[in-house]
């Protein structure tokens, strides 16, 4: 009988999506869907975390909580049934959050700035994307986030049943992959950082549609627990120094 349950597992290779859609769904959708039922019995309460790709990025401000989702491919899709499953079960007994996030990052695991670290350690030029426009999260500001929504609910204060939370700043993956390459090299955790260079997603080979604009609007999160999310710049800082840490 927990009293939360935080969902914090999910298949995330957006490219393999497109392929292994059973197995996206039995993590994303079916699973979701059974501890919802559970804790539906139970009385818990459950935290749902989801993505920004569960709309098309058609859009050009960002993405409030209310707007019409439409993902573009199968992983967003997957996320958007699983949040429509637990909302269905759960929302009736104000025991669900889902949480919409956005291009997260983190000292360890598989993400972009442990990927683009890598390569600015073993490659002369790197390409990335630099018209896909979104926000940069960092788990642990993700974590903390969830965190303060359970400290809140638990004290009786109404928290809405779907919240968008992402470190401030609008940037695409060219702008995160240069900062690596610098702060990288500042920290001495990149020697000579590799000449990162744009390019379109119309030359990038790939399975799944990426939106071009996947901004979250996160005011009605900073107004409801009071607090200012981190800048991108600083998440990536103090990701960076963590690894520094654990490698010396």
């Amino acid at each position: 009988n927990p009293q939360w349950v935080i969902n914090a597992a999910a298949y995330t290779d957006v490219e393999k999506a497109e392929i292994e859609r059973d197995k996206a769904l039995i993590i994303n959708r079916d699973s979701p869907k059974a501890i919802a039922e559970a804790l539906l019995e139970s009385g818990g309460k459950f935290i749902y975390i989801s993505t920004d790709y569960v709309f098309d990025g058609a859009k050009k401000s960002p993405y409030l909580i209310n707007d019409e989702t439409n993902p573009i491919n199968f992983y967003g899709q997957s996320k958007l049934d699983g949040e429509k499953e637990v909302m269905s079960i759960l929302a009736n007994s104000n025991q669900i959050i889902v949480v919409r996030t956005s291009w997260l990052i983190s000292p360890s695991r598989n993400n972009f700035l442990l990927k683009i670290l890598k390569l600015h350690n073993s490659q002369k030029e790197i390409n990335v994307i630099s018209d896909q426009i979104g926000c940069l999260t960092s788990t642990e500001s993700l974590s903390k986030f969830c965190s303060l929504l359970i400290k809140y609910s638990n004290i009786h204060i109404s928290i809405p049943n779907l919240l968008h939370w992402c470190d401030s700043g609008i940037v695409s993956w060219f702008d995160i992959a240069y900062q690596i390459g610098r702060i990288g090299k500042n920290l001495e955790l990149i020697k000579y950082p590799a000449e990162v260079k744009p390019i379109l997603t119309s030359q990038y080979n790939s399975l799944a549609k990426r939106p071009l604009f996947s901004v979250l609007d996160c005011q009605e999160s900073e107004k409801l627990l009071k607090i200012q999310r981190s800048d991108w710049i600083y998440s990536i800082e103090e990701i960076l120094k963590t690894i520094s840490l654990l490698r010396k």
